[in-house]
């Protein structure tokens, strides 16, 4: 699987959705299967991907918000990893 372009507008699947659960103390992604846990860089991420905002929109907010740089491979490393499993996918 080739990593997503910047212009790609990565968004949740339709069947998942990122909830905050209160029982375990951190974010999950929900879907008819299961839940996935995050990281609370993790779910920034995804708090992220509205389907408007392009990965190279999320990663200069990510990278301004924290005065960072070269944080594009770490972010589409892990968008990649949940569109493999269907969790995530791109538009445009």
């Amino acid at each position: 699987m080739n990593p997503a372009p910047a212009a790609a507008v990565p968004r949740l699947h339709p069947k998942a959705r990122l909830q905050r659960d209160d029982v375990r103390g951190r974010d999950v992604v929900l879907y008819p299967e299961g839940l996935v846990s995050l990281n609370p860089t993790g779910a920034e991420i995804l708090g992220l991907c509205d389907g408007v905002r392009s990965l190279a929109d999320i990663v200069a907010a990510l990278e301004q918000r924290y005065a960072a740089s070269g944080l594009e491979r770490d972010v589409t490393q892990f968008l990649d990893g949940l569109a493999a499993k269907g969790l995530v996918i791109y538009g445009r």
